[in-house]
């Protein structure tokens, strides 16, 4: 990480000072396509020393669950990636969101000083396990088990707020527990786009507004988890042949724009028989179904008529990579936008 960019000479030294195996619990999960695979021995010391998550809770940790993620480190390259974005200095007061393992906050600790450090978590378990592990390094930073979409007001203000789980909006009181000219990086999610992180910063009148500048997929916060779509009718179904390429819309500059100009629209991509696939989805009961040059529509909307239409404008507009897209959260709610912070992306009609 340090050869390729991702860590200066200081954070090199504090990642040196926090080995990541003292935070991982046994047991310790390899995160795959479909489920997670459990690591022992020998390979659960090559999974925490490489450049992957590590998933450290599944089911929340209740027992005979089907075994999804729902805590986990990070991946190493993209905490560095928040860590440079965040900027800290020495004395920073800074507020994590989601502890899990204690790993981040660790970090922090040793860069800005543990006393400067507060970190909350909404599991209890996980709290207490992280604290534990953050006594054993000798560090005691102010953790506290709440949700993190309050933060922590009786700390507030903070220099930095760090979002270590995906947020759908950008919860009001972190946005107002944010100093003046202090700075926010979370990782953002929608039902158009995976993720990608922001940095965010808060100005006079209030504001917060930053750029994407990564790709990054996290767990969503609890409260902005989504809830599942029911199936589209069938018998609604129709099918056509399409000169829209699936590819085309993998690129996450197209996703930031599609999630402005669709706004409920979700999309979801991946392999079918071997054929990149894309699925769209409306809380109406409209679907679409493309890949290998045909799609299925279903519904009242035909959601890949206006998919086609919105890839249209985005290729007219140059293809826009992720860091020509921006965020801008008010307090009548937040959008996105092109180059410049009045170019407000619009939902189409």
């Amino acid at each position: 990480m340090a050869e390729s960019g991702l860590l200066s000479p200081r954070w090199r030294e504090v990642w040196e000072q926090t080995p990541r195996h003292r935070f991982i619990p046994d047991p310790a999960w390899r995160q795959l396509r479909r489920g997670c695979e459990l690591v022992t021995g020998r390979e659960r010391m090559d999974l925490i020393y490489s450049d992957e998550p590590v998933v450290t809770q599944l089911d929340h940790g209740e027992p005979g669950g089907p075994g999804i993620a729902t805590s986990s480190n990070s991946q190493p390259s993209m905490v560095a990636r928040q860590l440079s974005a965040l900027d800290v200095r020495p004395g920073d007061r800074v507020l994590e969101i989601g502890t899990a393992t204690g790993y981040v906050a660790a970090l922090l600790c040793r860069r800005v000083g543990e006393e400067n450090v507060c970190s909350v978590e909404i599991d209890g378990v996980l709290s207490a396990r992280a604290e534990a592990n953050l006594d054993a390094e000798g560090l005691h930073p102010t953790i506290r088990v709440t949700d993190g979409e309050l933060g922590l007001a009786d700390r507030a203000p903070y220099d930095r707020i760090l979002s270590t789980c995906a947020l759908r909006e950008v919860p009001p009181c972190l946005a107002g527990q944010l100093a003046p000219g202090g700075v926010l990086v979370a990782p953002m999610t929608d039902v158009f786009y995976g993720g990608a992180t922001v940095r965010l910063v808060r100005e006079d009148d209030g504001d917060l507004v930053g750029r994407f500048f990564h790709g990054a997929s996290y767990m969503p916060m609890r409260s902005h988890r989504l809830e599942k779509l029911g199936p589209p009718d069938t018998t609604t179904a129709r099918r056509r042949e399409t000169g829209l390429d699936p590819e085309r819309l993998y690129p996450l500059g197209f996703a930031l724009y599609g999630s402005a100009r669709l706004p409920g629209v979700r999309m979801t991509h991946g392999f079918h028989q071997g054929i990149r696939t894309v699925w769209l989805q409306a809380d109406d009961g409209s679907a679409a179904v493309a890949g290998g040059g045909t799609v299925t529509v279903y519904g009242p909307r035909d959601l890949w008529a206006e998919v086609d239409e919105v890839e249209s404008e985005y290729a007219a507009l140059g293809c826009p990579d992720t860091e020509s897209f921006g965020l801008t959260v008010t307090e009548h709610g937040q959008h996105l936008w092109l180059h410049a912070p009045t170019g407000t992306i619009r939902a189409s009609a």
